[in-house]
C-alpha cells in the first residue's frame, strides 16, 4: 500500500474542514472555558451569572468564526512573506496591525 505525502494529507484535511459546517471545538470544553471566565467575572462583580445553553451555542459559533477569520488573515501574511507555514510572527504582526487600525 502506498503512503501519501504529509503535504497531500494536510491539504486533504484542510479541504475536508473547509467543506464542513460543524463546530470544531468540543461543546463541553467550550462550556468549561466559558464557565471559568464567567466565574472570574462574577467574583469581580460580586453577582452570580448564568448563561443559557442557546447563548453558549451562539457564543461558540461566533468564537469559531472569529478564529477562522484570524487564522485566514495570518495565513495571508505568511503567503505575503513567501511562506506556506504559519508562524508566531504572523500572528504577532496581525495583532499589531489590528491594534494599529482598530
Amino acid at each position: 500500500k502506498r503512503r501519501t505525502k504529509p503535504s497531500v494529507a494536510a491539504l486533504r484535511e484542510i479541504r475536508r474542514y473547509q467543506k464542513t459546517t460543524e463546530l470544531l471545538i468540543r461543546r463541553l470544553l467550550f462550556q468549561r472555558i466559558c464557565r471559568e471566565v464567567t466565574i472570574d467575572i462574577a467574583n469581580q462583580a460580586y453577582t452570580p451569572l448564568r448563561i443559557q445553553a442557546s447563548a453558549l451555542g451562539v457564543l461558540q459559533e461566533y468564537a469559531e468564526s472569529l478564529l477562522v477569520r484570524i487564522f485566514t488573515s495570518a495565513n495571508l501574511l505568511a503567503i505575503y512573506a513567501k511562506r506556506v507555514t504559519l508562524q508566531g510572527k504572523d500572528m504577532e504582526c496581525l495583532r499589531s496591525l489590528l491594534k494599529e487600525w482598530g
